[in-house]
């Protein structure tokens, strides 16, 4: 299963809104609205090295029933403008 196929299939499993929107700072405009779609387009965009961190790491946070939002608002920051 490809990197993009298991993310959306998690994030339809764990009921999280695709169109969701999360709220981040950004370095020049300020407040940013980033839907999750919009991250998960930038995340599968990423280099595979990086895309298995995230993975690895969403497991980890699913694992200790984490909220995975939050760590997707950590990742927004990353193309928050």
């Amino acid at each position: 299963m490809s990197f993009k196929s298991w993310l959306n299939k998690f994030i339809a499993e764990k009921g999280i809104d695709p169109e969701y929107i999360m709220e981040v700072e950004g370095p020049v405009w300020g407040m940013n609205l980033i839907p999750v779609q919009v991250l998960v387009d930038a995340i599968c965009s990423a280099p595979r090295h990086e895309q298995a961190a995230i993975k690895k790491t969403i497991v980890r946070i699913d694992f200790l029933n984490g909220n995975v939002l939050d760590y997707f608002k950590h990742l927004a920051k990353a193309i928050a403008i």
